[in-house]
């Protein structure tokens, strides 16, 4: 059996404001390419589908013709869970229809295991779908005491269960998956993506993961990774698109796995071109840099965030003229290194309160002097708070 897995897919997301849904529609056109090259039998989705749980149109539309062009009119399987971005019964709204084309939806967690029939390789999938298990959807107080190690110890411990229930029904006779939207602890995140622990609090250990398991397919992380200590294998397949300029240089991918009944499996990694890449810019020689950069047609497919050096304020019409240069600047963050050079100086210097507000006001109004009445008010203000603050 040749399975697929992919995960964050988040559709409906924005990059500041850009719509992302081009590069969105072209990730499924490859991700269809690359099942049909691939020969898969068997697609699993784990989690997070949309952005949002309430989602544009244009992004539900594009799910849905997803599911219908993947799925190849009921005779590939799909397998979908919500994640933490998703609401859970808007996905599962419309599993009774799509059940009958072999589309399976799974919107809140539970421990019911989803046997499907493969008829293209004539096996049978055991698939545990733990669709993301937070304690408002488990809808279950995981712990009376509110402190962070027994909470995450009481969630590892629920989920574990969970898990175990759910791989009792795995057969010698049958593939036996487990798919769901978790954070394993030691995972490399990212900042595109949304916490779902509370400090740490919704966190699961590796070696909760069922061994009985074949292959673990996990949602959440958008870095493509292995689940390191896991007792069998286990893998976040990752986000097909960067979504945040934390992901510079992440190459992308969806997982595909090759594996019988009994047996170990086999995973490899197939990467994506879809999307825009995600690149920073440095321009330490100023606005000249950038207009040479933009004249050379420097990474102009890609959104880019731009760290500028400047030595004055940048004018709108300045502005306005790197933007028409290159329409994927996302930030434009001007730097004024001999500002950023005297606060190194004070911070290596031994300044008195006093010496440090005049040196800020200096420099906030173009080289004025505070006068002692101002100086006077601005100590007392700070004596203030400096007794207010320990008295808590």
């Amino acid at each position: 059996m040749r399975i697929l897995h992919t995960a964050d897919w988040h559709l409906g997301r924005t990059l500041e404001g850009r719509s992302r849904l081009a590069e969105q529609e072209a990730f499924i056109d490859e991700l269809v390419e690359i099942v049909r090259n691939e020969q898969i039998d068997v697609i699993l989705m784990a989690g997070d589908v949309f952005d949002s749980v309430n989602p544009p149109a244009a992004a539900e539309q594009l799910f849905y013709e997803s599911l219908a062009r993947l799925s190849d009119k009921g005779r590939r399987p799909v397998a979908v869970i919500s994640g933490n971005h998703d609401h859970p019964d808007r996905i599962s709204a419309a599993r009774s229809l799509l059940s009958d084309y072999h589309i399976f939806l799974f919107g809140r967690p539970g421990t019911a295991v989803c046997q499907i029939d493969v008829p293209s390789c004539g096996e049978t999938m055991m698939l545990a779908p733990l669709a993301y298990p937070s304690e408002s959807r488990l809808a279950e107080l995981l712990s009376s005491d509110h402190r962070e190690t027994a909470l995450r110890d009481r969630y590892d411990d629920r989920i574990r269960a969970l898990l175990t229930a759910m791989a009792a029904s795995f057969t010698k006779e049958t593939v036996n998956i487990v798919m769901s939207h978790l954070y394993v602890a030691g995972g490399h995140t990212s900042d595109s993506e949304r916490p779902i622990e509370v400090g740490g609090a919704y966190t699961v250990a590796a070696t909760s993961l069922p061994k009985a398991a074949q292959y673990v397919a996990l949602g959440h992380l958008h870095r493509p990774q292995d689940v390191k200590r896991a007792e069998t294998a286990a893998r976040y397949s990752g986000s097909p698109l960067a979504y945040s300029f934390s992901e510079v240089g992440h190459a992308k991918s969806v997982t595909v796995i090759d594996v019988h009944p009994g047996g170990m499996a086999s995973v490899t990694e197939i990467p994506l071109a879809a999307g825009k890449p995600l690149v920073r810019w440095k321009a330490t020689e100023g606005l000249a840099q950038v207009y040479r950069w933009c004249e050379e047609g420097k990474d102009q497919s890609c959104w880019v965030d731009l760290e500028l050096h400047v030595t004055e304020p940048l004018t709108m019409e300045e502005i306005y003229r790197l933007r028409k240069l290159h329409p994927g600047f996302v930030h434009i963050r001007p730097v004024f290194p001999q500002r950023v050079e005297e606060a190194d100086e004070m911070s290596r210097e031994t300044l008195s309160l006093e010496e440090m507000f005049c040196r800020f006001y200096k420099r906030q109004t173009g080289g004025q002097t505070p006068d002692e009445e101002l100086i006077r008010l601005f100590l007392e203000l700070a004596a203030e708070e400096e007794e207010e603050g320990g008295e808590e």
